[in-house]
């Protein structure tokens, strides 16, 4: 993976193809839609069951490789992000490659649900440089359950990160990823062995508790949490709460949920101290991105002003890894 660069005339000669064919840009969605509920799966390529490591490498292609990995909640409404996202990924790649964010980027894209209630919980894909991350962002199934307890198994979803994601950036430069789950919701108030078992195929034995499975995260990579308004949550104080107790100052708010790509670029940008805030809000000007910069910039003030490196560590979380629940 990882290998060849991303081309946006490919890119909008594909959608350009779809459109013409009536092909659904998220074809694989509408091929689950029109099967029994009770055949429901990830494709193959998002399957994350047994799955030992996905992987971001380097390669002569990209000898400097820097992973990021989006994960979207796809329950209920939240399932109209990835779709902003698939029609943004050019903008994405240029905000991060020709302004200089990142030499090499390599993006892996997955779906988050409800491990208590969904058909498909979690669906991890690939990293790539290349226009294939378009095609595994496709593939993503947007299920649309969720569980209607105020919480998603996002918790499920960052530990599949903390354990079977391998990158060289950090095994040869020790330089974090990034990781932005894009939600609306609380996670679980445990992670469940039961879940890691039957989703992932971990031999795990206890419930864990998700705040461990953050802490873990935080030494190998940058951790967000975006809460877009694209629900009723937006409003609701207990969410900023929850995530902010875990992730301190990388919780990050957005007005606009049109703004994730946007979000993203500039989070990395600031992140790896090549813009400031206000460079970075120039940039998505200059990409024709400026009626999103007011929500970037809302959604960044907090943080703008200087590294975002202080908060890489999250909050209020020291103690032991891994804690077992009974």
């Amino acid at each position: 993976m990882g290998h060849g660069r991303w081309d946006d005339n490919a890119y909008a000669a594909a959608k350009t193809f779809r459109a013409a064919k009536g092909i659904a840009d998220f074809g694989y969605t509408a091929s689950m839609r029109s099967t029994p509920a009770a055949s429901w799966k990830a494709a193959p390529s998002l399957d994350p069951l047994g799955v030992g490591f996905r992987e971001c490498r380097d390669s002569p292609d990209h000898a400097d490789s820097t992973p990021i990995a989006v994960l979207f909640d796809v329950t209920g409404s939240m399932g109209a992000v990835p779709r902003i996202m698939q029609g943004k990924l050019g903008k994405l790649h240029g905000l991060l490659q020709r302004k200089g964010y990142l030499a090499d980027p390599q993006l892996m894209f997955g779906g988050i649900g409800d491990a208590d209630s969904d058909r498909v919980p979690l669906q991890v894909g690939q990293f790539e440089s290349d226009n294939r991350m378009d095609e595994q962002l496709r593939d993503i199934f947007l299920e649309g359950g969720g569980g209607g307890q105020k919480s998603e198994s996002y918790e499920l979803a960052a530990y599949f990160i903390a354990r079977h994601v391998v990158t060289d950036a950090w095994q040869k430069r020790g330089r974090k990823g990034y990781l932005f789950i894009i939600g609306d919701e609380l996670n679980k108030p445990r992670l469940e062995a039961r879940h890691i078992r039957r989703v992932i195929g971990d031999e795990v034995g206890q419930d864990i508790d998700p705040v461990s499975v953050y802490r873990e995260l935080a030494r190998r990579w940058h951790v967000y949490f975006i809460l877009p308004n694209q629900s009723s949550y937006f409003h609701d104080d207990s969410i900023g709460e929850h995530w902010r107790s875990i992730l301190g100052q990388n919780f990050l708010k957005l007005d606009d949920p049109g703004a994730v790509c946007e979000l993203i670029a500039a989070t990395i940008g600031v992140e790896e101290s090549v813009v400031d805030l206000g460079q970075a809000l120039v940039d998505l000007a200059e990409i024709g991105s400026a009626a999103e910069s007011e929500a970037v910039g809302k959604a960044l003030a907090t943080v703008g002003a200087r590294s975002l490196t202080a908060s890489a560590t999250p909050l209020g979380i020291d103690g032991p890894d891994d804690v077992r629940l009974s």
